[in-house]
Protein backbone atom coordinates (compact mmCIF):
# COMPACT_ATOMS: atom_id res chain seq x y z
CA UNK A 1 0.00 0.00 0.00
CA UNK A 2 2.94 2.61 0.93
CA UNK A 3 4.06 1.46 -2.52
CA UNK A 4 1.16 1.93 -4.49
CA UNK A 5 -0.12 5.45 -3.30
CA UNK A 6 3.01 6.89 -4.58
CA UNK A 7 2.70 5.30 -7.97
CA UNK A 8 -0.83 6.67 -8.18
CA UNK A 9 0.14 9.99 -7.52
CA UNK A 10 2.92 10.01 -9.66
CA UNK A 11 0.34 8.55 -12.36
CA UNK A 12 -1.85 11.45 -11.48
CA UNK A 13 0.65 14.15 -11.50
CA UNK A 14 2.00 13.02 -14.44
CA UNK A 15 -1.62 12.67 -16.22
CA UNK A 16 -1.95 16.03 -15.34
CA UNK A 17 1.24 17.39 -15.92
CA UNK A 18 0.62 15.66 -19.76
CA UNK A 19 -3.11 17.47 -19.50
CA UNK A 20 -1.59 20.81 -18.88
CA UNK A 21 1.03 20.79 -21.66
CA UNK A 22 -1.92 19.83 -24.15
CA UNK A 23 -3.70 22.66 -23.01
CA UNK A 24 -0.76 25.07 -23.54
CA UNK A 25 0.34 23.74 -26.75
CA UNK A 26 -2.96 24.40 -27.91
CA UNK A 27 -3.81 27.55 -26.32
CA UNK A 28 -0.10 28.67 -27.78
CA UNK A 29 -1.71 27.05 -31.38
CA UNK A 30 -4.47 29.12 -31.07
CA UNK A 31 -3.50 32.60 -31.15
CA UNK A 32 -1.45 32.52 -34.25
CA UNK A 33 -4.16 31.22 -35.94
CA UNK A 34 -6.03 33.64 -35.27
CA UNK A 35 -3.95 36.22 -35.96
CA UNK A 36 -3.09 34.64 -39.72
CA UNK A 37 -7.13 34.59 -39.56
CA UNK A 38 -7.34 38.43 -38.56
CA UNK A 39 -4.65 38.84 -41.50
CA UNK A 40 -6.13 36.77 -44.34
CA UNK A 41 -9.26 38.66 -43.81
CA UNK A 42 -8.09 42.11 -43.95
CA UNK A 43 -6.09 41.25 -47.00
CA UNK A 44 -9.18 40.02 -48.91
CA UNK A 45 -11.35 42.95 -47.63
CA UNK A 46 -11.56 44.21 -51.42
CA UNK A 47 -13.05 40.70 -52.45
CA UNK A 48 -15.26 40.51 -49.81
CA UNK A 49 -16.64 44.18 -50.81
CA UNK A 50 -16.47 43.18 -54.62
CA UNK A 51 -18.78 40.43 -53.56
CA UNK A 52 -21.12 42.30 -51.93
CA UNK A 53 -22.95 42.97 -55.21
CA UNK A 54 -23.15 39.42 -56.04
CA UNK A 55 -24.94 38.64 -53.03
CA UNK A 56 -27.31 41.61 -53.10
CA UNK A 57 -28.37 40.36 -56.86
CA UNK A 58 -29.18 36.76 -55.77
CA UNK A 59 -30.32 38.28 -52.44
CA UNK A 60 -33.35 40.72 -54.48
CA UNK A 61 -33.85 38.60 -57.77
CA UNK A 62 -33.17 34.94 -56.24
CA UNK A 63 -34.10 34.26 -53.07
CA UNK A 64 -36.38 37.06 -52.19
CA UNK A 65 -38.85 36.05 -55.11
CA UNK A 66 -39.07 32.85 -53.65
CA UNK A 67 -41.78 33.99 -51.12
CA UNK A 68 -44.30 34.48 -53.92
CA UNK A 69 -43.91 30.83 -54.71
CA UNK A 70 -47.06 30.53 -51.71
CA UNK A 71 -49.27 31.89 -54.31
CA UNK A 72 -49.37 28.71 -56.14
CA UNK A 73 -51.31 27.43 -53.35
CA UNK A 74 -53.53 30.71 -53.39
CA UNK A 75 -56.67 31.90 -54.44
CA UNK A 76 -54.53 34.96 -56.11
CA UNK A 77 -56.41 38.48 -56.72
CA UNK A 78 -53.97 41.87 -57.05
CA UNK A 79 -56.54 43.40 -54.34
CA UNK A 80 -55.84 41.12 -51.19
CA UNK A 81 -52.79 40.42 -51.93
CA UNK A 82 -49.69 37.75 -51.25
CA UNK A 83 -50.35 36.90 -48.17
CA UNK A 84 -54.62 38.32 -47.90
CA UNK A 85 -55.54 35.66 -50.60
CA UNK A 86 -57.48 32.46 -49.77
CA UNK A 87 -55.65 29.40 -49.51
CA UNK A 88 -56.87 26.95 -51.68
CA UNK A 89 -54.23 24.25 -51.17
CA UNK A 90 -53.59 21.73 -54.28
CA UNK A 91 -56.50 23.28 -56.50
CA UNK A 92 -54.48 25.20 -58.80
CA UNK A 93 -52.37 21.71 -59.09
CA UNK A 94 -55.37 20.41 -60.01
CA UNK A 95 -56.57 22.59 -62.50
CA UNK A 96 -52.92 22.62 -64.14
CA UNK A 97 -52.75 19.30 -64.59
CA UNK A 98 -56.53 18.14 -65.26
CA UNK A 99 -55.98 20.60 -68.73
CA UNK A 100 -55.14 18.40 -71.77
CA UNK A 101 -53.03 20.97 -73.13
CA UNK A 102 -50.82 20.63 -70.35
CA UNK A 103 -49.38 17.40 -71.30
CA UNK A 104 -48.05 18.99 -74.76
CA UNK A 105 -46.53 22.12 -73.04
CA UNK A 106 -44.57 19.91 -70.70
CA UNK A 107 -43.76 17.37 -73.66
CA UNK A 108 -42.40 20.47 -75.99
CA UNK A 109 -40.41 21.71 -73.38
CA UNK A 110 -38.54 18.45 -72.78
CA UNK A 111 -37.90 17.85 -76.39
CA UNK A 112 -36.70 21.21 -77.16
CA UNK A 113 -34.68 21.13 -74.07
CA UNK A 114 -32.79 17.83 -74.78
CA UNK A 115 -32.36 18.67 -78.18
CA UNK A 116 -30.70 21.85 -76.84
CA UNK A 117 -28.35 19.50 -74.75
CA UNK A 118 -27.95 17.08 -77.20
CA UNK A 119 -26.96 19.31 -79.83
CA UNK A 120 -24.91 21.83 -77.79
CA UNK A 121 -23.41 20.08 -75.62
CA UNK A 122 -20.12 18.61 -77.92
CA UNK A 123 -19.85 22.15 -79.74
CA UNK A 124 -17.87 24.16 -77.09
CA UNK A 125 -15.65 21.40 -76.32
CA UNK A 126 -14.60 20.60 -80.16
CA UNK A 127 -13.94 24.33 -80.74
CA UNK A 128 -11.64 24.25 -77.25
CA UNK A 129 -9.86 21.26 -78.38
CA UNK A 130 -9.56 22.91 -81.60
CA UNK A 131 -8.44 26.16 -80.29
CA UNK A 132 -6.02 24.71 -77.98
CA UNK A 133 -4.33 23.81 -81.06
CA UNK A 134 -3.31 26.95 -82.47
CA UNK A 135 -0.12 27.34 -81.70
CA UNK A 136 -0.17 31.47 -82.80
CA UNK A 137 -1.50 33.49 -80.17
CA UNK A 138 -3.08 35.85 -82.83
CA UNK A 139 -5.14 33.83 -84.69
CA UNK A 140 -6.26 32.17 -81.28
CA UNK A 141 -7.27 35.55 -79.85
CA UNK A 142 -9.31 36.69 -83.03
CA UNK A 143 -10.89 32.97 -83.33
CA UNK A 144 -11.95 32.90 -79.64
CA UNK A 145 -13.32 36.51 -79.62
CA UNK A 146 -15.33 35.81 -83.15
CA UNK A 147 -16.45 32.79 -81.47
CA UNK A 148 -17.66 34.30 -78.00
CA UNK A 149 -19.12 37.44 -79.17
CA UNK A 150 -22.66 36.48 -79.89
CA UNK A 151 -22.99 34.97 -76.51
CA UNK A 152 -22.92 39.00 -75.43
CA UNK A 153 -26.24 39.78 -78.00
CA UNK A 154 -29.69 39.66 -76.83
CA UNK A 155 -31.87 36.98 -78.02
CA UNK A 156 -33.86 39.85 -80.03
CA UNK A 157 -31.11 41.19 -81.45
CA UNK A 158 -30.28 36.99 -82.46
CA UNK A 159 -34.01 36.32 -83.23
CA UNK A 160 -34.39 39.32 -85.45
CA UNK A 161 -30.95 37.79 -87.62
CA UNK A 162 -32.74 34.92 -87.86
CA UNK A 163 -36.13 35.76 -88.74
CA UNK A 164 -34.10 38.19 -91.21
CA UNK A 165 -31.61 35.41 -92.77
CA UNK A 166 -34.95 32.24 -92.71
CA UNK A 167 -37.37 34.82 -94.15
CA UNK A 168 -40.37 33.45 -96.61
CA UNK A 169 -39.97 36.32 -99.10
CA UNK A 170 -37.09 38.40 -98.16
CA UNK A 171 -34.77 36.17 -96.26
CA UNK A 172 -31.21 35.80 -97.73
CA UNK A 173 -31.20 31.79 -97.69
CA UNK A 174 -34.51 32.24 -99.64
CA UNK A 175 -33.27 34.22 -102.30
CA UNK A 176 -29.97 32.01 -102.58
CA UNK A 177 -32.43 29.03 -102.84
CA UNK A 178 -34.26 31.31 -105.59
CA UNK A 179 -31.51 31.96 -107.43
CA UNK A 180 -29.96 28.80 -107.16
CA UNK A 181 -32.74 26.49 -107.95
CA UNK A 182 -36.00 29.02 -108.09
CA UNK A 183 -37.46 27.65 -105.74
CA UNK A 184 -37.77 28.77 -102.06
CA UNK A 185 -38.62 27.07 -98.51
CA UNK A 186 -40.88 28.15 -95.48
CA UNK A 187 -38.36 27.91 -92.67
CA UNK A 188 -39.92 29.50 -90.09
CA UNK A 189 -43.54 27.71 -90.61
CA UNK A 190 -42.35 24.09 -90.80
CA UNK A 191 -41.77 22.15 -87.47
CA UNK A 192 -39.25 20.25 -88.42
CA UNK A 193 -36.71 22.89 -90.08
CA UNK A 194 -38.80 25.51 -87.05
CA UNK A 195 -37.14 22.87 -84.64
CA UNK A 196 -32.99 22.70 -86.57
CA UNK A 197 -33.36 26.62 -86.80
CA UNK A 198 -34.01 26.44 -82.89
CA UNK A 199 -31.23 24.30 -82.70
CA UNK A 200 -28.36 26.02 -84.33
CA UNK A 201 -28.94 29.53 -83.17
CA UNK A 202 -28.50 28.18 -79.19
CA UNK A 203 -25.48 26.54 -80.94
CA UNK A 204 -24.36 29.93 -82.52
CA UNK A 205 -24.97 31.91 -79.56
CA UNK A 206 -24.03 30.14 -76.86
CA UNK A 207 -20.80 27.71 -77.96
CA UNK A 208 -18.40 30.29 -77.63
CA UNK A 209 -18.61 30.78 -73.97
CA UNK A 210 -18.88 27.24 -73.34
CA UNK A 211 -15.43 26.73 -75.04
CA UNK A 212 -13.64 29.52 -73.10
CA UNK A 213 -14.85 27.10 -69.68
CA UNK A 214 -13.37 24.16 -71.70
CA UNK A 215 -10.09 26.46 -72.75
CA UNK A 216 -9.64 27.23 -68.98
CA UNK A 217 -9.64 23.78 -67.98
CA UNK A 218 -7.10 22.86 -70.68
CA UNK A 219 -4.60 25.26 -69.96
CA UNK A 220 -4.60 23.68 -65.85
CA UNK A 221 -3.20 20.18 -68.10
CA UNK A 222 0.39 19.68 -67.57
CA UNK A 223 2.49 20.07 -71.16
CA UNK A 224 4.51 17.46 -70.28
CA UNK A 225 1.71 14.95 -70.64
CA UNK A 226 1.81 15.81 -74.34
CA UNK A 227 5.45 16.11 -75.01
CA UNK A 228 5.51 12.53 -73.50
CA UNK A 229 2.77 11.59 -75.72
CA UNK A 230 4.46 12.94 -78.89
CA UNK A 231 7.62 11.11 -77.89
CA UNK A 232 5.53 8.01 -77.72
CA UNK A 233 3.99 8.58 -81.25
CA UNK A 234 0.42 9.83 -80.72
CA UNK A 235 -1.03 12.15 -83.06
CA UNK A 236 -3.44 14.98 -82.18
CA UNK A 237 -6.33 12.98 -82.22
CA UNK A 238 -4.99 10.48 -79.51
CA UNK A 239 -3.32 13.39 -77.66
CA UNK A 240 -6.88 14.86 -77.22
CA UNK A 241 -8.37 11.58 -76.46
CA UNK A 242 -6.33 10.06 -74.00
CA UNK A 243 -4.98 13.37 -72.50
CA UNK A 244 -7.25 16.62 -73.16
CA UNK A 245 -10.74 14.85 -72.59
CA UNK A 246 -10.01 13.16 -69.37
CA UNK A 247 -8.30 16.04 -68.33
CA UNK A 248 -11.64 18.15 -68.80
CA UNK A 249 -13.47 15.48 -67.46
CA UNK A 250 -14.88 16.85 -64.70
CA UNK A 251 -15.81 20.40 -65.94
CA UNK A 252 -17.47 18.33 -68.59
CA UNK A 253 -19.86 16.27 -65.84
CA UNK A 254 -20.51 19.77 -63.86
CA UNK A 255 -21.28 21.22 -66.87
CA UNK A 256 -23.92 18.73 -67.80
CA UNK A 257 -25.33 18.54 -64.31
CA UNK A 258 -25.76 22.31 -64.64
CA UNK A 259 -27.67 21.67 -67.89
CA UNK A 260 -29.97 19.30 -66.43
CA UNK A 261 -31.24 21.80 -63.73
CA UNK A 262 -32.81 23.46 -66.81
CA UNK A 263 -34.30 21.07 -68.58
CA UNK A 264 -37.56 21.73 -67.86
CA UNK A 265 -36.38 25.58 -68.67
CA UNK A 266 -36.26 26.41 -72.71
CA UNK A 267 -35.61 29.86 -72.14
CA UNK A 268 -38.70 32.63 -73.14
CA UNK A 269 -36.98 35.06 -75.09
CA UNK A 270 -35.46 32.56 -77.29
CA UNK A 271 -38.52 30.93 -77.92
CA UNK A 272 -40.80 33.86 -77.75
CA UNK A 273 -38.58 35.89 -80.95
CA UNK A 274 -38.95 32.74 -82.80
CA UNK A 275 -42.21 31.33 -82.42
CA UNK A 276 -45.40 32.37 -84.94
CA UNK A 277 -49.04 30.60 -85.09
CA UNK A 278 -47.73 28.13 -87.23
CA UNK A 279 -45.68 26.04 -85.02
CA UNK A 280 -47.38 26.86 -82.00
CA UNK A 281 -47.96 23.09 -81.75
CA UNK A 282 -43.96 22.64 -80.80
CA UNK A 283 -43.18 26.25 -79.47
CA UNK A 284 -45.58 26.25 -76.77
CA UNK A 285 -43.40 25.60 -73.94
CA UNK A 286 -44.12 26.17 -70.07
CA UNK A 287 -42.33 29.45 -70.21
CA UNK A 288 -44.26 31.00 -72.96
CA UNK A 289 -47.54 29.72 -71.33
CA UNK A 290 -46.99 31.47 -67.56
CA UNK A 291 -46.52 34.73 -69.63
CA UNK A 292 -49.86 34.42 -71.84
CA UNK A 293 -51.47 32.06 -68.96
CA UNK A 294 -50.33 34.53 -65.81
CA UNK A 295 -49.37 37.75 -66.76
CA UNK A 296 -51.69 38.04 -69.90
CA UNK A 297 -54.62 35.95 -68.80
CA UNK A 298 -54.15 37.25 -64.88
CA UNK A 299 -54.22 33.68 -63.52
CA UNK A 300 -51.09 34.16 -61.52
CA UNK A 301 -52.28 30.94 -58.87
CA UNK A 302 -52.00 28.60 -62.26
CA UNK A 303 -48.75 29.92 -63.77
CA UNK A 304 -47.28 30.30 -60.49
CA UNK A 305 -48.30 26.24 -59.78
CA UNK A 306 -47.16 25.10 -63.21
CA UNK A 307 -43.61 27.23 -62.80
CA UNK A 308 -43.23 25.54 -59.35
CA UNK A 309 -43.55 22.35 -60.82
CA UNK A 310 -41.14 22.91 -63.42
CA UNK A 311 -38.61 24.44 -60.88
CA UNK A 312 -39.22 20.90 -58.47
CA UNK A 313 -38.62 18.74 -61.83
CA UNK A 314 -35.40 20.54 -62.65
CA UNK A 315 -34.01 20.60 -58.93
CA UNK A 316 -34.89 16.75 -58.74
CA UNK A 317 -33.10 16.39 -62.21
CA UNK A 318 -30.10 18.36 -60.65
CA UNK A 319 -29.91 15.75 -58.07
CA UNK A 320 -30.02 12.66 -60.14
CA UNK A 321 -27.16 13.74 -62.40
CA UNK A 322 -24.98 14.42 -59.20
CA UNK A 323 -25.85 10.90 -58.05
CA UNK A 324 -25.15 9.14 -61.88
CA UNK A 325 -21.83 11.43 -61.14
CA UNK A 326 -20.56 10.21 -58.23
CA UNK A 327 -21.53 6.50 -59.41
CA UNK A 328 -19.02 6.89 -62.12
CA UNK A 329 -16.81 8.48 -59.25
CA UNK A 330 -16.95 11.81 -60.22
CA UNK A 331 -17.23 13.76 -56.93
CA UNK A 332 -19.24 17.12 -57.80
CA UNK A 333 -20.03 18.60 -53.78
Amino acid sequence: MHIAAPRRAGLYSAQTEGEINVQTVAKAAKFPLSKEKRKRIRRNIPLYLMFIPVLLFFAVFKYGPMGGLIIAFKDFNLFDGVFGSPWVGFANFETVFSNPQTSQIIRNTLVLSLLKIVAGFPFPILIALMLNEVRRLTVKKIVQTAVFLPYFLNWVIVGGIVVTMFATDTGMVNRLLEMTFGVSYSFLYEQNTWVSIFLLSDVWKNAGFGAIIYLAALAAIDPALYEAAAMDGAGKFRQAWHISLPGIRSIMILIFILSMGSVMEVGFDHVWVLRNPVVSDIAQVISTYVYEFGLRGGYLGLSTAIGLFESLVGFMLVLMANWIAKRFGEEIW
